[in-house]
């Protein structure tokens, strides 16, 4: 008999709104996550205390864990602590980096994550992937999706907006991670999973085409919802290849060379986007996304991050080699060093620099 339908790994409740961090306690009971309330919450040493100071009479039964990076010995660490005290579900409390060491905790003690964003810096939130630092840079680890998601408007509000513009630099690459699996598929015969590629052009372009600003709640529910559906739809694909090619890459090339001088993940990716459309020929859409770029105050030139046009093209020529085996516009040009400073430049005239 044929399988006429599929499962996705989703989160069984995903609460966007003002207030929501106020019903947790109330959500975990509701949704049968935890009904007595003993659960691992994670958090930060910075805004996480404070969170804690503000939420924890709500959580009487909850035990709080500091998390101090985003490192795979962090997330052991972690892990370990947690283990047999007998809790429903494991919260996390925080940022990127809280989530993915404590998804990947949760999964190695074998508990329900439910991830309470207090950011929306990228659209690792949702997704089954924990990206930590290890020994040899950085690395991604699959895990399962969070059991639920949490994200309370008024709390994204009192975050620096430089996280919100993160965000959106992270969503509007799917346009060119997408157009990357493509080209791939053209090249490679990589097969192409419909829906999760439908699912994240539809992220991407509800964020790229959104009239509104940081400030407006309408735009920050859309970047919400973009960020997770593009989590799902890696959880369709079983990769992170809806939402990562050319695009990640330099953002990683960034990561690896520059450690001490990065900008935030989704600054390096909205920039990657932008020169990867523009590689492969498509103007008119690299022209839109840097436009949206701009009006959302995020960088679309090297300079803008704090990078010189040399580094820009050290991080390029770097790129492929942060993601062995993944087919995009930079391993199918394969251009030499002088290509890519003169396709820079080419860049930089195009969009007006």
């Amino acid at each position: 008999m044929p399988v006429l339908t599929r499962l996705i790994p989703s989160p069984v409740v995903v609460d966007i709104r003002r207030g929501a961090l106020e019903d947790l306690s109330g959500l975990l009971a509701d949704q049968r996550i935890s009904s007595n309330g003993k659960i691992a919450v994670a958090i930060s040493g910075g805004s996480g205390l404070k969170l804690r100071d503000r939420f924890a009479p709500e959580l009487p039964g909850a035990d709080w864990y500091t998390v101090s990076g985003g490192t795979i010995d962090e997330a052991v660490k972690l892990a370990d602590a947690m283990r047999g005290k007998r809790y429903d579900a494991v919260v996390a409390l925080g940022g990127g980096k809280i989530i993915d060491v404590t998804k990947y905790a949760a999964a190695r003690v074998g508990l329900p994550l439910v991830a309470v964003a207090t950011n929306l810096s990228h659209d690792g939130i949702c997704s089954p992937i924990s990206t930590l630092d290890n020994d040899n840079g950085r690395g991604s680890y699959g895990v399962p999706t969070p059991i639920a998601l949490v994200i309370d408007l008024d709390v994204i509000r009192d975050a620096p907006v430089r996280f919100v513009r993160s965000g959106i630099g992270d969503a509007i690459s799917n346009i060119s991670a997408l157009a990357d699996w493509e080209l791939s598929h053209r090249e490679n015969g990589e097969k192409i999973d419909g829906l999760a590629a439908a699912m994240a052009r539809s992220a991407g372009e509800a964020i790229l085409r959104h009239p509104g600003g940081v400030g407006d709640d309408d735009f920050l529910v859309t970047l919400s919802e973009g960020l997770v559906m593009s989590g799902i739809a890696m959880s369709i694909s079983g990769d992170s290849r809806p939402s990562s090619g050319a695009c990640h890459e330099i953002s990683h090339a960034f990561d690896l060379l520059f450690p001490e001088r990065a900008a935030s993940h989704g600054e390096q990716c909205g920039l990657g986007a932008a020169f990867a459309m523009h590689l492969r020929g498509a103007r008119e859409e690299a022209g839109v996304i840097v436009a949206a770029l701009r009006r959302h105050g995020l960088p679309v030139l090297p300079g803008e991050m704090g990078f010189t046009p040399d580094e820009f093209v050290r991080a390029v020529e770097f790129a492929p080699q942060t993601r062995p085996g993944r087919f995009t516009i930079l391993e199918h040009l394969d251009l030499s060093t002088d290509e890519i400073r003169d396709a820079y430049a080419d860049y930089a005239q195009a969009i007006g620099s």
